[in-house]
């Protein structure tokens, strides 16, 4: 049997929405962002893990049943960084399954707040962790890049510069390997995580659609892409 799991990482306090609630909580099209987003991988996840906060887990568990959303998802709580939070996604699936059916298995680790993702590449993605290739989302720039300070910057070709997306997704034992190292400040993202163990990481090429809710505008800006998907 193959498995396609996600962990999506739903933890973060949303302190730049200038809001009351975590940007994952937001109403878009009438639906809690995070409803979203596990609606994408509901139909080629074969388990969803969601990692929240320990302080929200009520609260998540009201807007269920407020909304009658019922797709299968196991919760676990975050750690303090991003890092200790899927580590802890990682260590349900460890106690979750056997070793043995984590070998046929590939793991995708994505944004919560991240609704718009495209169902064709996420299953393109697990594909490819089947095949063994550690890949992320990702889109090219199509700003001219500058590197540097505000007072001492050189401009960068462009050509060679990839703004990265989620989700980001490997062959399970290579990612949950990777995440027996101490985290360093330079973990940015998963792929960061599992590059540091010498692990090649794919691009596979996405589109601005796949936005992350950061900004109060963002919810805006998804509500006019979602009627167009729609």
């Amino acid at each position: 049997m193959v498995n396609n799991i996600v962990i999506i990482v739903a933890g973060g306090t949303g302190s730049r929405m200038q809001s009351d609630i975590p940007k994952q909580y937001l109403l878009l099209e009438d639906k809690p962002v995070l409803m979203h987003t596990i609606e994408a991988f509901a139909p080629i996840a074969t388990d969803i893990i969601v990692v929240l906060h320990a302080e929200m887990e009520k609260y998540w568990a009201t807007l269920c049943r407020n909304h009658l959303f019922n797709i299968p998802h196991d919760i676990v709580h975050g750690g303090s960084t991003r890092f200790q939070s899927v580590k802890n996604g990682l260590q349900h699936l460890k106690n979750k399954y056997s070793e043995i059916l984590l070998h046929n298995t590939a793991i995708a680790v994505h944004d919560g707040a991240r609704p718009l993702t495209n169902r064709r590449l996420i299953k393109k993605s697990f594909e490819m962790a089947h095949k063994g290739k550690a890949n992320t989302l990702a889109v090219p720039s199509t700003n001219s890049i500058r590197q540097g300070t505000i007072g001492d910057s050189k401009a960068m070709k462009r050509d060679k510069i990839w703004l990265i997306q989620t989700p980001q997704t490997f062959p399970s034992q290579l990612l949950i390997n990777a995440y027996e190292q101490d985290e360093q400040p330079d973990f940015t993202d998963d792929a960061s995580v599992v590059e540091k163990t010498g692990t090649s990481i794919y691009l596979l090429e996405s589109n601005h659609k796949n936005i992350k809710i950061t900004f109060p505008e963002d919810i805006e800006i998804a509500q006019i892409y979602l009627k167009k998907m729609s």
